[in-house]
Parts: structure tokens; C-alpha cells; sequence
């Protein structure tokens, strides 16, 4: 129930929604003055939203800074979080990635460099999908091709957000017997690594951080990223309005 609440109300206040309905209440009433003024209003609203500077500017700021990999200590286990595979195309004999891949492949690339010795990968079905498998396992299948251990694979194959993501990996850790002061490296997305560390920090799970798959650019003060207008700009608000949405109702939750 509070996962599809969560759902309705990411739908209700994303950018795009708001500046549609701005414009379709004030084309309804533009015979009268208040109606001209909110039709303007969701206009200039979808003008910003669209801008490809602010976006990335957004982005840029709520996104962690890269972490170097020479910087990087060792740890026993790196917890990768999932929902980054295509659950809705299915196919036998491989893994269709979506956005965000990087939590699989520079996990894959920590391993070889000794950064992490074994993987965890947590993460199910997710909502509604057409294939039938989990994405932990599709994860693993495609860490085995690309050099990992089957052995060092560590699956957690339940998960459906990152609340559970977190309290199903300290089950299992704790049924290994890792004791809870051991430290992991917490392997997911940069926009979505507040909500995950705070999830994992809530349940008792020692981690520190590695961001991947960033959104943000580096900035650029040319002509056609300040003043042309982008769909993928308005992508990008989306994702961080969901992503704020999503720890608001965390907390109240109590999730973290």
C-alpha cells in the first residue's frame, strides 16, 4: 500500500504533470484574467524545466562527488543495488540493461581490482514486470560473463524497493555470520545514494558510499545549453522530483 501511494504522489507533483495541468486550467479559463495568468505561468514553468543549464545545474549539485578508485580502501563485500535491467523485454540468453548499468559494470570493475573480494546484489522483480526473472540474477549472469566469480556472488533476490533492499541484506549478512561492524561498500546510482545510505544506515549496516551512473554533466556555459530547450531536461527534473518524493515518504515511513 505505501509503495503505490508512493507512486501516486510522485505522479501527481512531477514537473511535467504540474505544467500540463497549469495550461489545461488556464486554456479552460482564459475568458477570464486568472485563467490567461495560470496558462502563462505553466508556460514559463515548462520553459524552465526544459532549460538544459538548470537541469544539469540541479542535478550537479544533488549528486555526491566522484569517488576516486586509487583512493578506494578494500572491503570483503560490495551491496549492489539493482533496478537497472529491462524486466519488461524477455529474453533467455542475456541481460537488457537499462540507464544505469554502471552499478553492475563498476562492480564488476572493483572486483577485478581487488577493491571488493565478493558482490551482493540485492534486488527482485519489481513491480508489475513481464519477466518472470529476478534482477539480482540477471546481474549475476551478467557478472559471470564478464569475469566474476560464481563463488563470490552473493544474491538477494526479494527486494522491491530500497527499504527492503537494505533489511534483506543484513539478513543475509547476518545468516553468513559477517559481524555488524564489518564495513561494506554501498554500490548504486549518485542521484539515488542519500535514500540508499540512509536506508542501510537505518537498519545497522556499516557502508561506505560509491556512487555511480551519474545524470549531471559538467557544466557548460555555451548558447545552445542555456538558451535551447530539451526534453531530456524535463527527464531530469523528473528524476530528482521522484527521488525527493521518494525520501520524503521514507521518513515518514521511517525508513530512514
Amino acid at each position: 500500500m505505501f509503495f503505490y501511494l508512493s507512486q501516486f504522489l510522485s505522479i501527481l507533483v512531477m514537473p511535467l504533470s504540474i505544467c500540463l495541468i497549469l495550461i489545461i486550467y488556464g486554456i479552460i479559463r482564459t475568458r477570464k484574467q486568472k485563467g490567461n495568468g495560470i496558462l502563462i505561468f505553466g508556460i514559463v514553468l515548462l520553459l524552465f524545466f526544459s532549460n538544459q543549464f538548470l537541469s544539469n545545474l540541479a542535478m550537479n549539485i544533488w549528486e555526491p562527488e566522484i569517488k576516486e578508485l586509487a583512493g578506494l580502501p578494500d572491503y570483503e563485500i560490495g551491496i549492489v543495488l539493482t533496478g537497472v535491467t529491462n524486466l519488461n523485454k524477455t529474453v533467455a540468453d542475456r541481460t537488457f540493461f537499462n540507464k544505469g548499468a554502471d552499478r553492475a559494470t563498476h562492480a564488476v570493475q572493483l572486483y577485478k581490482l581487488g577493491k571488493i573480494k565478493k558482490v551482493l546484489i540485492t534486488g527482485g522483480q519489481g513491480l508489475n514486470p513481464t519477466n518472470q526473472n529476478a534482477e539480482a540474477a540477471l546481474l549475476r549472469d551478467f557478472m559471470i560473463v564478464a569475469g566474476v566469480e560464481e563463488t563470490d556472488i552473493i544474491l538477494e533476490e526479494q527486494a522491491k524497493n530500497t527499504h527492503q533492499n537494505a533489511v534483506f541484506s543484513k539478513e543475509i549478512l547476518n545468516q553468513m555470520g559477517i559481524s555488524e561492524s564489518q564495513k561494506h561498500l554501498l554500490i548504486t546510482s549518485a542521484f539515488h545514494m542519500y535514500r540508499s545510505k540512509g536506508c542501510f544506515d537505518k537498519v545497522g549496516l556499516n557502508t561506505d558510499t560509491f556512487p555511480v551512473d551519474y545524470y549531471s554533466n559538467d557544466l557548460k556555459y555555451d548558447i545552445p545549453t542555456i538558451f535551447y530547450p530539451d526534453p531530456y531536461s524535463v527527464y531530469i527534473w523528473q528524476k530528482l522530483f521522484k527521488e525527493w518524493v521518494g525520501i520524503v515518504m521514507y521518513k515518514i515511513a521511517g525508513y530512514i
